[in-house]
């Protein structure tokens, strides 16, 4: 199956967007089924920074592990799950409009199931996220464009 991608028009920089995006402190703000995130190193995140998300699955909280593989500041980012029984691949762009004070984000997902994750990838996880990627990237572009102050 194809992965789930989705594209949203951000009314700030692609500096901003890439900030809050690859801080996983963020991540329960604009994502519908995460519960919790926490960085599993020190410093700021980097290629190979680990992060323990725990997840809304259906009715479970599931946690799992993903870990960046490559971060292009503020252009792009790739993660993938290490651990838990639904391991996504993530791809991220952002896209610089208007001379770069507003950004154009795509976000492309796809799972590997590993035991009870095999069954869950094809009947639960991704029509759950086809479903909320609309409404995540919908909450992104809502927290970012909040007015500060």
């Amino acid at each position: 199956m194809p992965a789930i991608r989705e594209v949203i028009d951000v009314d700030r920089s692609p500096e901003d967007v890439y900030a809050y995006i690859t801080d996983p402190s963020h991540l329960p703000e604009w994502q519908l089924s995460a519960v919790k995130a926490e960085s599993l190193d020190e410093g700021p995140i980097h290629a190979g920074s680990r992060v323990r998300v725990t997840r809304r699955v259906g009715n479970r909280e599931i946690p799992m592990t993903v870990e960046f593989d490559e971060l292009v500041p503020p252009r792009s980012w790739d993660l993938h799950g290490i651990s838990g029984p639904v391991r996504p691949r993530t791809h991220g762009e952002i896209e610089p409009l208007d001379d770069g004070r507003r950004s154009r984000v795509t976000i492309e997902i796809d799972f590997e199931g590993h035991g009870l994750g095999r069954a869950l990838v094809p009947l639960v996880v991704r029509p759950q996220v086809r479903k909320e990627l609309p409404r995540d990237e919908q909450l992104l572009k809502e927290c970012l464009e909040r007015p500060t102050g």
